[in-house]
C-alpha cells in the first residue's frame, strides 16, 4: 500500500512540474542592477500548471503553491522560478527586466532572434507584480516588504531566457536614456551616409556608388531592428521582429557580397568570380524569402555567409594587392577592421564575450566600418580611378580626350600677352610654378637659341594673317641645363572685329620621339659595333672635303684605305665575338692617331678608310701611313695570348681628275688589294697601272665563271687512314682549277672570289655531285659491306641556302650511296654564326642520310657548349694540334677532344699527321683517323683508285691498304 502512495506521489509531482525549495537571492537596497540568470530555476517541458515549493521564510517554513499558465491552453507553458529576499528594514520597489533580444549567446547556425519572453509572473506573497511598457524588454514591477521572502513564479513564451535583471528604476531609465541617445547618434550617422552615398550615386553613377550605398541602407536597416526603433516604424508587435531581423541580416551579408564584386571589378579578373558571386546571391534570395518562415534558418546562413565573405574576401584583396591593384591595396585597412568585428562577433554570439555593452559596440563598429568603406570608395573616386559612365557632352568628351592623349595646355592671351601653360611643363623642366607664365617674350629665355626665331615668327604669322594653325617643335631649357623636345598645336580665336584674341592649343613632349629619331638617323650613318662613320657617311665627307679644296684652291684630302691581313683566320680560330673586340680595339688605336679634322670610318668587315686633311705634305702623309702600320702591328692581348694583326693599306691623293668620292676610295682600295696580293703587311699608293691588275680581276671572275663547263675543275682526294691496321678508310674532295693560261691555281686564290660573286654555289654543288658519283663507283667495286667514305666541304654560302637540302636529296638518290658514307664538312666556325639555323639545317641533312663532320674542331670557344647541339658523327681536329709539339699542353688537349668525341659516340679523324711519331702518338691516343702528307697528297681519282685496289701483296708495310 505504501509503494503504491509513493508511486502515485511521483507520478502527479512529474504531471505538475513540481520542484524542491529554493535559495532566495538577497536585493541590497543600494544596489543599482542585479543579475538573476544564474540563479534562476527552469522547468524543461511546458505544462498547464505547476506547482512549486517556495523558498523558506523568515520562520524557516517551506510552502507550496500552485501556478496555473494564463496564456499557454491546454498546450502549456514553460516556467522559471527565482526567489528574492529583503533583508533590510525597508521596503524594496525594483524593476524586473528580461530583454527580448540580446546579441550575445544568441548562436551561429541556428540563433535566438529574440521575443516577448515572459507572460505573466506569480509571486508567493503580496501583490503580482505589474508590466510596464517597454519596446525591448519585459518589465515588471515588484515590491520586496522588509524581511520578506519572495518566490516569483515566472510563466515564459520561449524556453530560453537570454537574461534577467533586477533594476533600481531610476538606474534602468538613466541607462535606458543614456542608450537611447547613443542609438540615436548611430542611427543619424548610419542614415545620413546612406543618403549621402544616395546622393553620390545618383551624380555619379558609377557601380561602385549604389553597391557601397546598398551596403549603407542594410546597416541603418540592422540598426533600426536592433535598437527596436523598425517596431515604430513596421508597425510590429514588440518581441515578434524575427522575420525582419533575419531578412535584415540576410540583406546585409548580400550587400557586403556586391561590394566587394563591384569595388574590386572582380569580373575583370576571370569569369569564375562573377559565376561564384551570382550564385552566392541566387542562395540569398532564397534564404530571404525563408526568412518568412523560419527566421532562425536564414539568419544562420546568413551570419556564416558574412564571415565567409570577410574571410575569402581578405584573401581575394591581398592577392589582388600583391598584383598591384591599387583597389585592393586601399581597401586593406577597412577589409581588416571588418575582420576585427567578425571575429568579435563570433566571439559574441557564441557566448565567449558577454558584457553589456558588447551589442552597442558591434553595432556603433559596424557604422564605422562601413563609414571607412564609403571614404575609400569616395577617395578613389575622386582621385580619378572612377572614370565618368553615362552619356557625355561635347565639352567632357574633350577634357577626357584631352586628359587621355596626355597633352599640356597651351594658351596664350594676345590682349594682354600672358601664355599659361600646364603645370605639367615646369614639372618636366624642373621649374618653379608659375615660371612660364607670362609674356610671350619671356618664353625666350628658356627657348634654345636656335629654336627662338622660328618660334616668334611662328606666333607674329598667326596674328597677322588672322587664319592657320601652329604646328611647332621646339626646345626648352631644363634646370640643368638640358633641353626637351614639345611638339605645340595650336589655332587662333577671333573675336567679334576679326582680330586674334588668344591662341590656344596643346603641347606634348616629344624628347624621346626625338630621340629615337636621332638615334636612327646616327645608326643610318654610322658603324654598330665601333660608332665609326659608315661607308656613306664618309663618302659625304670625303665629297664635301673634295668640294672645298677645289673651291677654297687647297690641297685635296688623302684617302687610306686599311685592311687587316688575314682576319678570317682570327674569326675562325678564335670566334666571332672575340674578333669584334679586336676590331673595337684597332678603331681605338686608329681614332687616336687622328686630328679633328680629319676621319676614320669602317667601310666593310674590316677594312677601314681616312680622309686625311690634317696633312698635306707628301712626306707627311707617308710618315702617317707608316705610323698607322707600326700601330696595327703593335700584339693585342687576349686572356694569357697575345694576337699580332699586319694590315694592307692602299693610298690614293684627289689629283683633280676625280668627279665622285668613290672613284677616289676605289683607287685607294686598289693600292689595298695590291698591297695584300704582295703578301701584306705595306703600304702601296694607287698609280695608274694597278688598273690593269684590277681588270685582271675582272678577268679571272670571267674565267671562273666559264671554268665549270670547260671541265677546269678538277676534284682531287687526300686519304683517310684508319689507324687500328693502316687501312684507308675514306677520302677527302679537294678542288683544284686548272687554268688554261695560269696553270693549276691554289683554292685560296679563287675560292674568295667564287665567294665573293656566288659563284660558289655551282662550284660547291659540282664538287658534291661528282665525289658522290666516284664513291658510288668505289663502292659496287668493292662492295657495300666495306666501309669506304668520302667528305666534301661546305661553304658558309651553301649552308645559308634552302636549297642545299634539295641538292643533298638530288646527289644522294642519284648516287645510291651507303647511309653516312657521304660526309659533309662544316668549319666550327661556320657553325657557330648562326647555332639555331645550322643545327637545324643540319638535322634534316642527317635525316636524308649523309654523314657530318665538324672541321677544325678546337679553334673556337664555343665548341664544348654547342657540340652535343649538333647531330655530328665525326670531328677533325685541327692540324695545330698534331704539329705543335711545342706546346706542353697540346698532349692533354688532344686527349681531351678524343676522350670528349668518344663519350659523344663520335669518330675522330687527326689532320697533319706528316711524321710516324704524330701517327704513334694518335693511336695511343685512341684516335681512329688520321689524315696527312704522310699518307699521300692530293690525287686524282685514278691514282685514288690505283691505291685502293692495289693487292696486298704488292704493299709495302708502311703502305694503307683498302679497308
Amino acid at each position: 500500500m505504501v509503494g503504491r502512495l509513493i508511486f502515485a506521489l511521483l507520478a502527479w509531482l512529474a504531471l505538475t512540474g513540481s520542484a524542491l525549495a529554493l535559495d532566495a537571492v538577497a536585493v541590497p537596497l543600494d544596489e543599482r542592477t542585479l543579475d538573476l540568470t544564474p540563479t534562476v530555476d527552469f522547468f524543461g517541458d511546458p505544462s498547464p500548471r505547476i506547482q512549486v515549493s517556495t523558498a523558506p521564510g523568515a520562520d524557516g517554513i517551506v510552502r507550496r503553491i500552485e501556478v496555473r499558465a494564463v496564456e499557454g491552453g491546454t498546450s502549456g507553458a514553460y516556467w522559471a522560478v527565482v526567489a528574492l529576499v529583503n533583508n533590510g528594514d525597508r521596503q524594496i520597489d525594483r524593476l524586473l527586466v528580461a530583454p527580448h533580444y540580446r546579441l550575445p549567446g544568441s548562436g551561429l547556425l541556428w540563433p535566438d532572434l529574440g521575443a516577448s519572453r515572459i507572460a505573466n509572473i506569480t509571486p508567493s506573497q503580496g501583490f503580482a507584480p505589474e508590466p510596464q511598457a517597454s519596446p525591448d524588454a519585459d518589465v515588471f514591477n515588484i515590491t520586496l516588504d522588509p524581511g520578506s521572502v519572495v518566490t516569483l513564479v515566472i510563466e515564459l513564451r520561449t524556453p530560453r531566457l537570454p537574461q534577467i535583471h533586477v533594476w533600481d528604476a531610476d538606474a534602468y531609465k538613466d541607462t535606458i536614456n543614456s542608450y537611447t541617445l547613443y542609438r540615436g547618434i548611430v542611427l543619424g550617422i548610419s542614415g545620413l551616409l546612406a543618403l549621402f552615398m544616395t546622393v553620390v550615386f545618383v551624380i555619379r553613377g558609377t557601380a561602385m556608388f549604389p553597391a557601397t550605398a546598398a551596403l549603407a541602407w542594410a546597416v541603418l536597416i540592422y540598426l533600426l531592428i536592433d535598437f527596436g526603433f523598425w517596431d515604430r516604424v513596421a508597425a510590429t508587435v514588440p518581441g515578434q521582429d524575427q522575420a525582419w531581423r533575419a531578412g535584415a541580416e540576410v540583406f546585409l551579408s548580400g550587400s557586403l557580397i556586391v561590394f566587394a564584386y563591384t569595388y574590386l571589378h572582380l569580373s575583370r579578373w576571370h569569369v569564375r568570380y562573377s559565376h561564384l558571386t551570382i550564385g552566392w546571391l541566387v542562395v540569398l534570395t532564397i534564404l530571404a524569402g525563408i526568412a518568412l518562415l523560419e527566421p532562425p534558418i536564414a539568419a544562420g546562413v546568413a551570419r556564416f555567409s558574412f564571415g565567409l565573405t570577410a574571410v575569402l574576401g581578405f584573401g581575394i584583396i591581398v592577392y589582388l594587392a600583391t598584383h598591384g591593384y591599387d583597389r585592393a591595396i586601399m581597401l586593406i585597412p577597412s577589409w581588416m577592421l571588418l575582420l576585427v568585428w567578425t571575429f568579435t562577433g563570433w566571439l559574441a554570439v557564441t557566448g565567449n564575450l558577454d558584457n553589456g555593452i558588447v551589442q552597442p559596440a558591434l553595432a556603433g563598429g559596424l557604422v564605422l566600418i562601413v563609414l571607412l568603406l564609403a571614404f575609400t570608395v569616395m577617395q578613389h573616386a575622386f582621385a580619378g580611378g572612377v572614370a565618368i559612365q553615362g552619356p557625355l557632352g561635347d565639352t567632357e568628351r574633350k577634357a577626357l580626350a584631352l586628359t587621355g592623349a596626355g597633352d599640356i595646355v597651351w594658351d596664350w592671351d594676345v590682349v594682354r600677352d600672358r601664355i599659361y601653360t600646364g603645370a605639367e611643363t615646369e614639372t618636366l623642366l624642373g621649374l618653379e610654378s608659375g615660371t612660364l607664365e607670362g609674356p610671350a617674350r619671356a618664353w625666350l629665355e628658356v627657348l634654345h637659341s636656335g629654336d627662338r626665331d622660328r618660334f616668334k615668327t611662328a606666333l607674329d604669322t598667326l596674328v597677322e594673317t588672322r587664319k592657320g594653325r601652329i604646328s611647332h617643335d621646339f626646345r626648352l631649357r631644363c634646370t640643368d641645363g638640358h633641353y626637351r623636345w614639345f611638339h605645340l598645336r595650336a589655332r587662333p580665336v577671333l573675336g567679334g572685329d576679326g582680330e586674334v584674341l588668344r591662341c590656344i592649343g596643346t603641347m606634348l613632349d616629344v624628347t624621346e620621339e626625338r630621340t629615337a629619331e636621332e638615334r636612327l638617323l646616327h645608326d643610318a650613318v654610322h658603324d654598330n659595333l665601333t660608332g665609326l662613320p659608315n661607308r656613306e657617311l664618309f663618302l659625304d665627307r670625303l665629297g664635301a672635303g673634295m668640294t672645298r679644296a677645289k673651291a677654297e684652291g687647297s690641297t685635296a684630302p688623302s684617302v687610306f684605305v686599311l685592311d687587316v691581313d688575314r682576319f678570317r683566320n682570327v674569326n675562325e680560330s678564335h670566334g666571332l665575338a672575340v674578333g669584334d673586340s679586336i676590331l673595337l680595339t684597332i678603331s681605338r688605336r686608329l681614332a687616336r692617331l687622328l686630328k679633328p679634322q680629319d676621319t676614320l670610318a669602317r667601310i666593310a668587315g674590316d677594312q677601314f678608310a681616312f680622309m686625311l686633311i690634317s696633312e698635306t705634305r707628301t712626306e707627311r702623309v707617308a710618315a702617317f701611313a707608316e705610323s698607322v702600320r707600326r700601330t696595327l702591328r703593335a700584339p693585342i692581348t687576349l686572356g694569357e695570348n697575345e694576337i699580332f694583326l699586319t694590315a694592307s693599306i692602299g693610298i690614293a691623293v684627289d689629283d683633280g681628275r676625280h668627279t665622285e668620292p668613290q672613284e677616289l676610295v676605289k683607287d685607294a682600295e686598289m693600292g689595298t688589294f695590291h698591297a695584300k696580293r704582295l703578301g701584306g703587311d705595306r703600304i702601296e699608293a694607287y698609280r695608274p697601272a694597278l688598273r690593269q691588275h684590277d681588270s685582271d680581276l675582272a678577268t679571272l671572275e670571267s674565267d671562273l665563271r666559264r671554268a665549270l663547263g670547260r671541265e677546269e675543275i678538277k676534284v682531287l682526294y687526300q686519304p683517310v687512314v684508319r689507324l687500328e691496321d693502316k687501312t684507308i678508310a675514306g677520302f677527302e674532295a679537294l678542288v683544284r682549277w686548272d687554268h688554261p693560261k695560269l696553270g693549276r691555281i691554289p683554292p685560296d686564290d679563287f675560292i674568295p672570289l667564287a665567294e665573293r660573286t656566288g659563284l660558289i654555289i655551282p662550284l660547291g654543288l659540282f664538287v658534291l655531285d661528282r665525289a658522290a658519283r666516284q664513291l658510288a663507283e668505289w663502292q659496287e667495286a668493292l662492295g657495300r659491306n666495306i666501309p669506304l667514305f668520302t667528305s666534301v666541304n661546305i661553304s658558309s654560302r651553301q649552308l645559308l641556302r634552302h636549297d642545299l637540302i634539295n641538292d643533298v636529296k638530288n646527289v644522294l638518290v642519284r648516287s645510291n650511296l651507303r647511309p653516312g658514307s657521304l660526309k659533309l664538312e662544316v668549319t666550327e666556325s661556320l657553325v657557330m654564326e648562326n647555332p639555331e639555323y645550322t643545327a637545324q639545317m643540319l638535322g634534316r641533312i642527317r635525316d636524308l642520310g649523309a654523314g657530318l663532320s665538324l672541321d677544325d674542331f678546337g679553334t673556337g670557344y664555343s665548341s664544348l657548349s654547342y657540340l652535343q647541339r649538333f647531330p655530328f658523327d665525326t670531328i677533325k681536329i685541327d692540324k695545330t694540334f698534331v704539329r705543335g709539339r711545342h706546346s706542353s699542353s697540346r698532349k692533354v688537349i688532344l686527349r681531351s677532344i678524343v676522350q670528349l668525341a668518344h663519350d659523344l659516340e663520335m669518330d675522330v679523324v687527326a689532320e697533319g699527321a706528316e711524321t710516324a711519331a704524330d701517327e704513334e702518338e694518335l693511336f695511343d691516343l685512341g684516335c681512329e683517323f688520321v689524315q696527312g702528307f704522310l699518307y699521300g697528297q692530293p690525287m686524282t681519282a685514278a691514282e685514288a683508285s690505283r691505291l685502293i685496289f692495289r693487292p696486298a701483296s704488292r704493299k709495302d708495310h708502311d703502305e694503307p691498304v683498302p679497308a
